[in-house]
């Protein structure tokens, strides 16, 4: 197993906290590469695909870009340029609210829908991932616990 030090090739950090905030970030990067280069076989980003499953668990229900923006788990992304690249591929459809034509409704379409079909499956063929080989779910339910509380310290 390769430490953060290794990684890094760094012998030493100032505390704990430090090697922790180096070791999550480096791990939250090589994560969004693995993630990253899984959703090229499809044509597309990591944050269009969490637009998109933002959209199918609203489906048939339209959604407006703030209710996106709110969701999304990269909240620096451009939601507006995402949404225009997912209408391009025909994943997505933007119209003007019938009742209120300052909203824009977002929709995914039957493609879209399709395509998280094919992801779906193809994420199911890799459970667990690969990574989470030397982890055990009880340590995973920690984990996850453990990060909740680290946001939660913070509001």
């Amino acid at each position: 197993m390769k430490t953060i030090e290794d990684e890094i090739k760094q012998k030493k950090f100032q505390n704990i906290f430090i090697k922790t905030d180096v070791n999550f970030l480096f791990t939250s990067g090589w994560l969004e590469n693995i993630k990253s280069r899984f959703f090229k076989q499809f044509d597309l980003s990591l944050q269009q695909y969490n637009v998109l499953r933002i959209l199918r668990g609203q489906y048939p229900n339209a959604v407006m870009l703030t209710q996106i923006t709110e969701r999304m788990i990269d909240k620096m992304s451009n939601a507006t340029r995402l949404v225009e690249k997912l209408r391009m591929k025909q994943l997505v459809t933007r119209e003007l609210n019938e009742h209120n034509r300052r909203q824009v409704d977002i929709r995914i379409t039957e493609k879209g829908l399709e395509l998280l079909s094919k992801i779906d499956i193809a994420l199911e063929g890799d459970m667990p991932p690969a990574y989470y080989s030397n982890v055990t779910e009880e340590e995973l339910k920690q984990f996850n616990h453990i990060l909740d509380k680290i946001r939660s310290g913070i509001e």
